[in-house]
């Protein structure tokens, strides 16, 4: 065999050893060198491979992170399979929830609409056990409907029109002194105006889109200024609620499980995209999740007239009834109709009376509004300025007609 250096390493190995017989010291110089050299080329090659793997790696994950999802998948190879896919079995597009997205919402919302809310303080002359005449503070909330000063709230809010005095305060801190332009308590609605200009007024929706389950955001002054603009979130319970308060009856309300207090009664109901839905006005103080609120499409007409005239003017029909129930109840009688307003008296020259309506007729629309009992005959006239003209359902003598009136502006002395 050759003494010259061969690279295998087999005939490497056999060398050396044969080389080394020539020395004395079980380690001679040439084992030493040779020893030498093969570990540096072991220690080279494996540092090799590894920084051969890395950029290999590397491509590897540039190629499936961003060159297929953008250019391969769909064009040139098809999606992969997963189970965890935008269609479900019966084909139907996943929904997918955020829970960010309502956090954001709610802000939202109350940045757009904060500064439409305002708080509103009543000092009301009450008698007290002995017959002394002491003033009541009451506090409550409204909406600015209006930039020129024109503020929706409840009629509770300023004692059925009776408050002495009513102060609104705005979310800067400022005051000023309100006056009450139209006020019904048997729908929980008043409008006030303050002598201001260019306020933030709120965007009014449309609450008969309503659904159930949509988000509904409430911002109001619970338990009294020290917590103004107060803004609580949940959803729409329920929608046409039915709820007694005070012997009075209050029909088609919205229930909602966002927070509502005392304090945010007048106090605005939003929706996601800041809205005003409806005007709060009670709590269910028996049980916890339960608020109401007037529908706000109840109040946009009489909204429009005042701003418009300075003051409301109801449509005036002339008639004075029952709803079936206490009718049945006080005759002790049975009427085939299921539901409407029994017409018991009807006014001489009133527009009922030119129409033709009669005693004993029941009244089951106005238009397109179903008619139950009084107070569903009044929201319904609410839709109606005099002068107008509206096709009226009726029942006489168990079969249903329709006829037309025009009505008229109620009597100063009524």
């Amino acid at each position: 065999m050759s003494d010259e250096y061969n690279d295998d390493n087999n005939n490497f190995e056999e060398e050396s050893v044969r080389e080394n017989k020539d020395w004395h010291s079980p380690m001679g110089p040439a084992r030493e060198k040779q020893i030498v050299y093969k570990e540096k080329k072991k220690r080279g090659g494996f540092f090799s491979y590894m920084l051969i793997a890395l950029v290999s790696a590397l491509i590897g994950g540039f190629i499936v992170a961003y060159i297929a999802p953008t250019y391969l998948y769909g064009n040139i190879i098809p999606f992969p399979e997963s189970n965890s896919s935008n269609m479900n079995k019966a084909g139907n597009e996943t929904i997918k929830i955020n829970t960010k997205d309502d956090i954001n919402t709610v802000s939202a919302v109350a940045k757009k609409s904060m500064n439409s809310v305002v708080g509103i303080t009543t000092t009301t002359t009450e008698q007290n056990l002995f017959g002394n005449e002491v003033p009541s503070q009451g506090v409550g909330s409204g909406v600015i409907v209006d930039s020129d000063g024109f503020i929706l709230t409840n009629s509770h809010v300023i004692d059925g029109g009776n408050a002495d005095d009513i102060t609104v305060q705005f979310e800067d801190g400022t005051k000023t002194k309100a006056q009450v332009l139209w006020q019904d308590s048997t729908l929980d609605l008043a409008i006030i105006k303050v002598n201001e200009k260019n306020l933030p007024a709120a965007e009014l929706g449309n609450s008969d889109e309503l659904i159930v389950g949509e988000q509904a955001i409430a911002i109001g002054n619970p338990l009294g200024l020290q917590f103004q603009r107060t803004v609580t979130s949940g959803v729409i319970s329920g929608l046409d609620r039915t709820i007694s308060s005070e012997s009075i009856v209050m029909e088609n309300l919205i229930q909602t499980d966002a927070s509502i207090n005392p304090g945010n009664s007048g106090g605005a109901l939003l929706n996601s995209q800041g809205e005003v839905i409806g005007v709060n006005t009670a709590k269910i103080q028996s049980a916890e999740g339960l608020g109401f609120s007037i529908p706000i499409n109840i109040a946009k007409p009489i909204i429009d007239q005042v701003i418009s005239e300075g003051e409301f003017n109801m449509a005036f029909i002339g008639v004075s009834g029952l709803e079936i129930e206490k009718y049945e109840k006080a005759l002790g009688v049975d009427i085939e109709a299921e539901k409407g307003f029994v017409v018991v008296e009807v006014s001489a020259n009133s527009p009922a009376s030119k129409a033709g309506l009669q005693a004993n007729d029941i009244i089951t629309k106005i238009g397109d509004l179903e008619v139950t009992n009084f107070t569903t005959l009044r929201k319904a006239l609410y839709n109606y300025k005099p002068g107008d003209n509206a096709k009226i359902e009726i029942i006489r003598n168990g079969k249903a007609e329709n006829i037309e009136i025009t009505f008229d502006k109620a009597p100063q002395n009524r």
